[in-house]
């Protein structure tokens, strides 16, 4: 079944491309910009995730202003993003380490090092999971690496390309596996897109899914 799953990968993406288009690259972004806007995307919407980091930023210019101050006062720019306290700790605390490790906050080195040791420093600091890792990789760098959101999870899943058990290090080693890496950035977002739209948590408009012939989940339900 999962094999399966796997030869419908390149129909998914197609019919994906079909109805959302090819999602158009934002260049220049700076990586530890990005580390820190995903991690303001943990557990909220995109909306406030997005104003959240531009409170921080206008707050905070430089980064290094962000490391000197007190959480509380990064607490309060990033308040409108949820979950608040925990992420000022853990922006705060991330910042005094890679400053300690490297001499200053910059991470563009990652550019330059092999893909698993710029994934293995990334990895060692606490709150940074493999999504965070992902994305900062992808978004910022270009790197070939699958960022997998909550949205892609369930997808995945109702097509039968993830188990209902697989760990989160086994979806992103297992979706890269099954997706052409030059289809990474275009599949992630187009995948997001669906999730939001069409393949929702609750309620799903199946009939209106582009996906319907690939799909367990919907193989299972008629």
């Amino acid at each position: 079944m999962m094999e399966e799953a796997r030869e419908a990968v390149p129909y998914v993406i197609q019919n994906l491309r079909s109805v959302y288009g090819v999602p158009v690259r934002e260049r220049g972004l700076d990586p530890l910009d990005a580390l820190i806007e995903t991690i303001l995307s943990q557990s909220t919407t995109n909306t406030n995730s997005r104003r959240a980091f531009e409170n921080l930023k206008r707050r905070f210019p430089v980064w290094d202003e962000a490391r000197r101050a007190r959480a509380s006062s990064i607490e309060a720019a990033i308040r409108s993003g949820g979950l608040a306290r925990q992420k000022s700790v853990r922006i705060k605390n991330l910042l005094n380490e890679i400053h300690a490790r490297r001499g200053a906050l910059d991470l563009s080195f990652l550019a330059r090092v092999p893909l698993e040791e710029a994934r293995q420093f990334l990895s060692s600091f606490k709150g940074v999971g493999p999504k965070t890792v992902a994305c900062t990789l992808l978004f910022a760098l270009g790197l070939p690496v699958f960022p997998i959101d909550t949205h892609i999870f369930r997808i995945a899943r109702r097509l039968g390309l993830l188990t209902e058990k697989c760990s989160d290090e086994e979806a992103h080693r297992r979706m890269e596996d099954v997706i052409p890496v030059e289809r990474y950035y275009e599949a992630h977002i187009n995948l997001i897109r669906h999730g939001r739209k069409i393949c929702r948590p609750q309620n799903p408009l199946c009939e209106e899914c582009c996906l319907i012939d690939y799909c367990r989940y919907y193989e299972n339900s008629i």
